[in-house]
């Protein structure tokens, strides 16, 4: 049965949704929607600037009378509702049902509009909160996506890829192509150190092996691991690969490297990417490089295709994280047992200044179209070079 805030909570919403009134719940009442905090002494809830004094109307008459106090940029009210006490607030000039933190999150089987999470990692006041509650959902979602992706991922690789020997051939034929979009942001790779973060089948570690570098794939799979040294023996690599959680890396790696890559589908699975940004820096020599490339957020976050027809029904700025199935499933001839994975998609603005925020030194950014003649004009993947600061 539901405790008191609980039934306070959900009456709230009822009341909001009947009366048509747009709101969602702030502050502790919206940390503890999302997890992050135990149930709060007090429920706060924001409404419609210009609806405020019609709720005032109808709660005066169903809750008792409240005296709104009103300052310089919002006003609210307090009732005493079922022995607890129940803030109703409005901030001046603002929509709610267009802020771009605005989630919606199951609580009870019903489906309760709030502030994000990450809107509140932003205030200092609640940063070390939310920070340790991402790290331990991040802990979590990593021993779902592990678990996923060890089911069949080397049956998926053989089936996209072909045998090791096959791969092998190609790869040794001509392992430029394989480096493609990556090649004009990388230093020449001859003598040089480089980690491929979450490098999956190692086929990009391999190329780069293969042009002169000492390449290491971190990543956890050990299903990749397999097909990626199988592949790099065939290719006469002696292929250096770590199966481990990045975010749980040790320090006997650090500063050893003097490339970094990540490409491709990876930062979706992190909740927070200050922790991965610091695992780089870390892993970084002075003045190493660090190269990222991936799906541009406009065609994950915000287009939807189909054919010949493009429908923009996404939502750029959602912050919420959300299920899917491995990109690989679409690889395989049986149905997989677990297949689902946790991600959260970023906005490039996002994804910068949090490798901003870890001291990486942007020093390019690049977009690059979709080369389907239909895509004309859609971003499909961005690439972004940064550096360590030398010492």
């Amino acid at each position: 049965m539901p405790s008191s805030k609980e039934n306070v909570l959900l009456q709230l919403s009822s009341d909001l949704n009947n009366y048509n009134i747009p709101y969602f719940f702030i502050n502790e009442t919206a940390l503890w929607l999302q997890g992050a905090v135990d149930a709060p002494h007090s429920i706060a809830v924001s409404v419609q600037w210009d609806a405020f004094e019609s709720v005032l109307e109808k709660f005066n008459l169903k809750y008792g009378i409240a005296t709104p106090d009103h300052k310089a940029d919002i006003s609210y009210a307090v009732y005493p509702i079922a022995n607890t006490s129940v803030r109703i607030e409005c901030t001046y000039n603002t929509v709610i049902r267009t802020n771009p933190y605005l989630v919606y999150v199951d609580f009870k089987e019903k489906s309760v509009p709030c502030l994000s999470l990450y809107y509140y990692q932003q205030i200092p006041e609640w940063r070390m909160t939310v920070e340790a509650h991402l790290n331990n959902v991040q802990e979590s979602v990593t021993e779902q996506n592990k678990k996923s992706w060890n089911q069949q991922t080397y049956e998926a690789l053989l089936n996209r890829f072909g045998t090791p020997e096959e791969a092998a051939i190609k790869l040794k034929e001509n392992p430029t192509s394989r480096m493609k979009s990556l090649l004009p942001y990388l230093p020449a790779l001859q003598g040089k150190k480089v980690a491929n973060l979450m490098g999956s089948h190692g086929m990009k570690a391999t190329a780069m092996s293969l042009m002169g570098a000492d390449a290491t794939v971190i990543d956890f799979s050990y299903e990749n691991e397999r097909y990626a040294k199988e592949v790099a023996t065939k290719c006469g690599i002696d292929l250096t690969y770590i199966v481990a959680d990045i975010l749980k890396m040790d320090h006997h790696q650090d500063g050893e490297f003097d490339v970094i890559v990540m490409e491709l589908g990876i930062l979706h699975y992190f909740l927070d990417l200050h922790p991965l940004f610091k695992v780089v820096f870390r892993l970084l020599k002075s003045g190493g490089t660090f190269v990222l490339q991936d799906f541009h957020p406009i065609s994950t976050k915000l287009i939807t295709s189909k054919g010949k027809k493009h429908k923009v029904d996404g939502n750029y700025f959602d912050p919420t994280i959300h299920k899917t199935v491995v990109a690989y499933e679409k690889h395989l001839t049986n149905e997989k047992e677990d297949s689902v994975v946790l991600q959260r998609k970023w906005t490039l603005g996002e994804i910068l200044t949090s490798m901003a925020d870890e001291d990486l030194i942007i020093k390019q950014v690049s977009e690059e179209p979709n080369i389907k003649l239909h895509d004309r004009g859609i971003p499909k993947i961005f690439t972004v070079k940064a550096t360590k600061q030398p010492y």
